[in-house]
């Protein structure tokens, strides 16, 4: 078993809280364990739970028609995947698939909202670590996309 707030604490959306708040999370958390090949989740599935990787590896790709499995990242421990679904009630953007065998944390997506229902404060902190979180994502992906115009203005 990992020592879970130790986890928990290197995760951009807990950064912000205390050890009694990061044991409160703690307590929602469930191990779950994925042989090599397995599916974590797919694409276009119901997104009722997070994830972070304690142990081993998983590629997130998505399917390209006419051309197969692209894999987008590969994912090592200390990695938190599976978040935006929770966040925004949508379906999985791509799929999780365990890249050697894989261990993790999991929370559900009720368990994370009756946590963060039942502890304002707690909530206020992941609330705006996530806006922070996000916001990192946007500015990177605005970037991207500012130099690939630019690229192809050649």
């Amino acid at each position: 078993m990992p020592d879970t707030v130790a986890l928990l604490r290197g995760v951009a959306i807990f950064q912000d809280l205390d050890d009694g708040e990061l044991a409160r999370v703690a307590e929602v958390c469930r191990t779950k364990e994925f042989v090599s090949g397995e599916y974590i989740f797919k694409e276009g599935e119901a997104g009722n739970r997070l994830y972070l990787i304690f142990e081993g590896e998983v590629r997130i790709s998505r399917v390209v028609p006419g051309s197969g499995e692209e894999a987008l990242a590969v994912l090592k421990p200390g990695a938190l995947f599976g978040e935006m679904s929770v966040f925004d009630r949508s379906e999985r953007s791509t799929d999780a698939i365990s890249n050697g065998g894989t261990k993790v944390l999991t929370i559900s997506r009720s368990d994370f909202e009756l946590l963060l229902d039942f502890n304002r404060e707690l909530a206020y902190k992941v609330l705006w670590s996530c806006v922070r979180l996000l916001s990192g994502r946007l500015r990177a992906t605005n970037d991207s996309l500012r130099s690939f115009l630019a690229m192809s203005m050649f």
